[in-house]
């Protein structure tokens, strides 16, 4: 893996890892809320959804977030769970960042990416000297967390688990998704092991990884096909597996992916994402199978359109294009790397964010006229 693709840790540091690991008796879920609860910052879709899971599970959780009748909600009513996955009411401790005390061994960041660097600045002095910030977010925050609280504190994760936050106090839970847990470094720590056994109370599916970064690539080119879907009104599994669609959409997604292995990285795929079917090697048919596949694990979720199509759609805020989209191609830049069709569809969202161009399918028919026009790659 490539230095760019995440920092890594030092032999001194994988060292301190191992020895205060082994000094620990257990590695259940115990071990983390032993001197405290659990710390779940964030409590949108992905952080509301896993706070309430565990807290419902018998561990101790604190939710943290800036939007204050979301945290009177949990702490009174409780969190509600709602969808085909699950449906419960669940009391959860929370607090905003204002009213936040103590320190933590385990902290679960579940912000939008362009909040990380704000979020990570609050909770660092809450963070125990030995604690870990486990990144749920989607791009390739745990590098910046990383820089701010240091590498050895850090432990990166790909998410795929499809939820809405809807109103305070209730979340939409469209589906289950993978869930990999790893080091910022290559190598099956105790510590992502018994990080892993603790979201297995959300989801037990959850897996410990020797080597996250190569589902965490893949879920970027994954997620800027779905970053493609919100540029229309129809849904992710229609947009998906439209034949109009899918030369434009393999484009994009064997950009992604041809980025990632100039880092150093090999993508693996998850829920039937299949990276090698976007390779330059892979052909159209191999392509749009891919792409099917992806179709049908939406069209099995109550959760139709993206988070980003809700974004601009409903909520009428900027996504996390800045901090989740692009940094596919400043990555590429310091590889000496091209990403003109990322590019495009970075300068088409923002547009929408900005008023100037409305949803409709008719955007993706123009990018896929730009793509076609690009110079042939050397």
């Amino acid at each position: 893996m490539a230095a760019c693709a995440g920092p890594r840790l030092t032999r001194t540091h994988h060292k301190r890892i191992l020895s205060s690991l082994l000094a620990i008796d257990s590695y259940s879920p115990s071990h983390w809320s032993a001197r405290g609860p659990i710390l779940v910052w964030g409590g949108g879709a992905i952080g509301g959804c896993v706070a309430a899971f565990l807290a419902r599970g018998g561990v101790p959780v604190t939710l943290v977030d800036i939007v204050a009748e979301h945290v009177e909600a949990s702490r009174t009513t409780g969190l509600q769970i709602e969808g085909p996955v699950a449906q419960f009411q669940q009391v959860v401790d929370a607090v905003t960042p204002a009213g936040l005390s103590g320190q933590f061994d385990c902290i679960l960041l579940a912000v939008k990416a362009q909040h990380t660097a704000a979020a990570a600045a609050q909770l660092a002095p809450h963070l125990s000297d030995t604690g870990v910030v486990v990144s749920l977010q989607n791009g390739l925050n745990e590098r910046q967390i990383a820089a701010q609280i240091g590498a050895e504190r850090t432990v990166g994760a790909c998410v795929n688990f499809a939820a809405d936050y809807l109103e305070p106090g209730r979340i939409s839970f469209g589906n289950r998704g993978a869930i990999k847990i790893g080091e910022m470094s290559p190598g099956l720590s105790p510590r992502v092991q018994s990080l892993a056994e603790l979201l297995q109370v959300f989801d037990t599916d959850t897996q410990a990884v020797a080597d996250v970064w190569g589902y965490k690539w893949s879920k970027l080119a994954y997620g800027s096909l779905l970053f493609a879907t919100a540029l229309a009104n129809e849904s992710m599994s229609e947009t998906l597996a439209d034949p109009q669609h899918q030369t434009l959409l393999a484009a994009l997604a064997r950009e992604v992916t041809t980025i990632a292995l100039g880092t150093g990285v090999t993508p693996v795929g998850f829920d039937g994402f299949d990276p090698a079917a976007f390779s330059g090697e892979a052909g159209a048919p191999q392509a749009a199978v891919a792409l099917a596949n992806m179709a049908d694990h939406y069209r099995r979720s109550s959760k139709q359109r993206s988070g980003v199509w809700r974004d601009l759609a409903v909520r009428k805020r900027k996504t996390e294009v800045d901090s989740q989209i692009a940094e596919i191609v400043r990555v590429a830049q310091t590889q000496g790397l091209q990403a003109p069709v990322t590019q495009i569809l970075i300068r088409l969202i923002q547009e929408v964010e900005q008023g100037t161009r409305t949803i409709d399918r008719a955007n993706l028919l123009a990018f896929a006229d730009e793509v076609a026009a690009l110079p042939p790659r050397t």
